[in-house]
């Protein structure tokens, strides 16, 4: 105690007034959520534990594989299903068949369909177009889904009538509105492409809107809103990298779903006009009971599986080296 004392600084010897010594702090709120840590990069820290498995390397290879395959492959040797349609010498052939007919190339390989066409070449060109409608479709639904999601999950009047909008479309089947849809108008990319995410976002909008319920209640985000932080820094810093992961994996899920969607209406006839691995499907339903013609259709069945389990996979380890708990 007298040690403490004998410490003491007498401000009076200062010479300064008490305004001088003392001023008011204007609030700031970048400064009150300010702590002493270690410096933190949360994207170097994803990508730090995502390589940390290597497995994922591999997965990696798989979708730059799918990549080249899907958008480079068919730029660069072109495609053209009525090639050899008057060779009737040139239809249904398998592997070994068509290999010995035109000679080894890999576009031979999986043997030829109907119209004497490469099922290789026509497999990699489905893949682009219902590749690509797959990602067009993710990219909308999830721009709009986060944002109203965000919303919903902050504004009561937005949740109230959000709710009523969600019970309504819920109970009509999805693949029934598509259905309709594409019947009224032409069976083209742009219809089906807005056909899909003209009620695919609400189902999102929900998920997130159920998330940011229960992460924008916990106590830190309290103190932040106490302390002056305003609701759209709470968003963005508290709860936004939360979210992350969730969104990832949703996303991870979605994609192959989108695929899988594209194929069935194709295969069922109300899909795109163009080839398409459902379209694909579609044209090679007999050969998939006729002897030596079984190539033509579990070629793009195995395609279709390998780009969905690959883009579920990444989406998956992706999500999880995305939850800030794993960088611990």
């Amino acid at each position: 105690m007298a040690v403490a004392q004998a410490n003491r600084i007498d401000l009076s010897d200062t010479g300064l007034t008490d305004a001088e010594l003392f001023a008011p702090v204007e609030l700031d709120a970048a400064a009150v959520e300010k702590i002493t840590a270690p410096r933190y990069s949360y994207w170097h820290s994803v990508f730090r534990v995502f390589f940390r498995k290597k497995s994922n390397i591999l997965i990696l290879a798989a979708l730059a594989f799918i990549i080249v395959f899907t958008y480079i492959y068919p730029a660069v040797m072109g495609y053209d299903r009525y090639g050899n349609i008057m060779d009737s010498t040139a239809k249904h052939l398998t592997p070994m068949a068509a290999i010995e007919k035109f000679g080894f190339s890999i576009r031979w390989i999986f043997g030829t369909g109907a119209s004497g066409q490469s099922t290789f070449d026509a497999m990699w060109y489905g893949a682009r177009i219902s590749l690509s409608l797959a990602l067009l479709c993710t990219v909308i639904n999830f721009s709009i889904g986060i944002v109203v999601g965000a919303i919903w999950g902050f504004s009561k009047r937005v949740d109230v009538f959000m709710n009523e909008v969600r019970n309504v479309v819920s109970n009509v089947p999805g693949t029934l509105i598509i259905s309709v849809w594409v019947l009224v108008f032409s069976p083209s990319f742009p219809t089906l492409l807005f056909a899909m995410c003209v009620t695919g976002w609400i189902g999102i909008a929900y998920s997130l809107r159920t998330q940011v319920i229960i992460i924008r209640d916990r106590e830190y985000n309290l103190a932040s809103k106490c302390l002056g932080s305003s609701t759209v820094r709470i968003a963005v810093k508290n709860i936004l990298p939360f979210m992350i992961s969730f969104i990832v994996t949703i996303m991870a899920t979605q994609i192959p779903a989108y695929i899988a969607s594209e194929a069935f209406l194709s295969y069922i006839g109300l899909g795109i006009s163009d080839t398409t691995l459902g379209k694909i499907l579609y044209n090679a339903q007999s050969a998939m009971v006729t002897p030596g013609w079984g190539w033509e259709f579990w070629c793009p069945v195995m395609l279709s599986a390998f780009i969905s389990v690959v883009l579920f996979l990444i989406g998956q380890n992706l999500g999880d080296a995305a939850d800030p708990r794993t960088h611990m």
